[in-house]
């Protein structure tokens, strides 16, 4: 008698959804579908043919940009498409210059409800929302609403793997690198090789979702804004108080 081969447990799970519009609200900024409207905010801060600018492009699939109408179209396009599913991400700091208006965009994409899988890519984020803790809670707003509203059990996160600025904030998060995949694209006319991460919702619920919420807390931060504890540093604290309880 052939002996049986391992097929992996069964899955058991409610149907994962696709990303719609709907509001995503934090503390320090809040996630809204991208529309056209929103391109306005965006021109002034990643628009245009500044050369402080443009390497903010550098690893984006497309741009820069230093034609306004161009601009324009490329964020009504953004705003039309259903995957990748784009987000503004709209300043709430009341005493911040651009405060209620976009300060960059991100996506939900390569949505695979029946795999349970997304990734979050497309990540655009102004020099106002870089190393911020706006920018944390702006990832951390999406991985919640993919694991728990739209019920997907692995969010992936993938960049050139030239980007080592993508892979360490990767990593801060909480993603865990699984490899990478050689000539994997080509953009701009260029060879990508493609770094890989994920966060699966074991991981989500037995960690990283607690971590990234104690890092968010108003206590976590002093009177300039100033973290008290790295994300890293309460992540590891979160890990030892679970292996004692």
């Amino acid at each position: 008698m052939t002996a049986a081969r391992p097929l992996g447990p069964p899955v058991d799970l409610t149907p994962a959804q696709l990303p719609s519009p709907t509001v995503l609200r934090g503390r320090y900024i809040q996630l809204e579908k991208l529309q056209p409207k929103h391109a306005n905010d965006l021109w002034d801060l990643i628009g245009g043919d500044d050369p402080t600018r443009a390497w903010l492009w550098d690893y984006m699939l497309d741009g820069p940009f230093s034609q306004r109408d161009a601009f324009e179209q490329s964020i009504t396009s953004r705003s039309e498409s259903t995957d990748p599913f784009y987000f503004a991400v709209i300043d709430k700091g009341a005493t911040s210059p651009s405060c209620g208006k976009a300060i960059g965009f991100l996506s939900l994409m390569r949505n695979t409800p029946a795999h349970w899988t997304v990734e979050i890519g497309s990540v655009m984020f102004s020099p106002v929302l870089q190393r911020t803790a706006a920018a944390t809670e702006a990832i951390y707003l999406l991985a919640r609403y993919a694991f728990e509203e739209l019920h997907y059990r692995r969010v992936e996160w993938k960049c050139n793997a030239l980007n080592a600025t993508s892979q360490k904030a990767a990593r801060r998060l909480g993603f865990v690198y699984e490899g990478t995949f050689r000539q994997h694209m080509v953009i701009k006319g260029r060879s990508r090789d493609t770094a890989w991460f994920a966060m699966v919702r074991d991981d989500w619920e037995e960690g990283a979702k607690e971590a990234l919420e104690l890092w968010l807390e108003e206590g976590n931060f002093d009177e300039d804004g100033h973290q008290r504890r790295g994300l890293q540093d309460v992540r590891e604290a979160v890990k030892r108080s679970r292996s004692v309880q």
